[in-house]
């Protein structure tokens, strides 16, 4: 494992695009692009601390969840999408690539929340409900599964999506025992690697939870992806945990490190 960029408060919403890592570093509210030597770009800065997530739509465009306003954002801030109507509170997105954007979100931290879509004809409506603490999803190729990290529910759950972007056929994708899966990503053979905070580690699993591989670290794992030139580098997030209460301890220890995966 190699560290590529510390300094961070909180890192989360690992993306690879244009040959760039993407990330959210929360606390700081920015949204930063890290090259594979470490040299960051603040693209945005985003008027929240925490939560917010970023994904992009099918013309390039990217889109940032403010999760305290409720608001999905274009990347000059001004708004794409009001979330209020469905929930107060939101977290991870993810886009198709017929421009469907998926968010998850809460009406209490204290009880299952939901997911929303936005569609390209700018209509949002509830699609799930039920969840329990959403956080990373991923979306399979030819947009046929959502997949999303059930945290609170130690597993991975998969929804078949419709053309209008509803949400049908839910399943448990994957049982993760004591794991509480965060931040998610896809690999080549449609395995899922997800990150763990307590438990300092990624791991690769197969539909069905079958575990292929771990990767561990000296501190909380928040996302992860994938990315490099061939696509094999693990980009994982990290950062010391202390809890709801105090989340950035008393200084950043946010880090970007990466390994070579198969």
């Amino acid at each position: 494992m190699k560290t590529v960029l510390d300094g961070l408060l909180l890192p989360e919403s690992a993306r690879w695009h244009d040959g760039r890592l993407w990330l959210a570093n929360w606390g700081a509210g920015q949204v930063l692009a890290v090259t594979p030597d470490g040299e960051s770009e603040v693209i945005a800065n985003v008027p929240t601390t925490m939560p917010f997530s970023i994904d992009w739509l099918p013309d390039g465009r990217l889109l940032i969840v403010s999760g305290p306003e409720a608001r999905l954002l274009n990347a000059d801030l001004s708004t794409y999408a009001d979330l209020s109507p469905v929930a107060a509170l939101w977290n991870e997105l993810v886009v198709d690539s017929r421009g469907n954007a998926f968010v998850n979100g809460f009406h209490d931290l204290q009880a299952p929340g939901v997911i929303a879509v936005v569609t390209p004809d700018g209509e949002t409506r509830q699609v799930a409900d039920g969840i329990l603490f959403g956080n990373g999803m991923a979306i399979t190729p030819g947009d046929s599964t959502l997949i999303v990290a059930e945290s609170y529910g130690n597993r991975l759950t998969a929804f078949d999506i419709a053309e209008d972007g509803s949400l049908s056929g839910r399943r448990v994708w994957a049982e993760l025992g004591g794991d509480h899966p965060d931040g998610i990503c896809l690999d080549a053979e449609c395995a899922v690697w997800y990150a763990d905070v307590a438990g300092k580690y990624c791991v690769r699993v197969r539909e069905g939870g079958e575990v292929l591989q771990k990767v561990e670290t000296d501190r909380g794992c928040f996302a992860c992806t994938l990315g490099g030139e061939d696509g094999r580098s693990l980009y994982v997030l990290a950062a010391e945990w202390h809890g709801w209460e105090n989340p950035f301890g008393d200084g950043p220890t946010g880090q970007v490190q990466v390994v070579e995966v198969a």
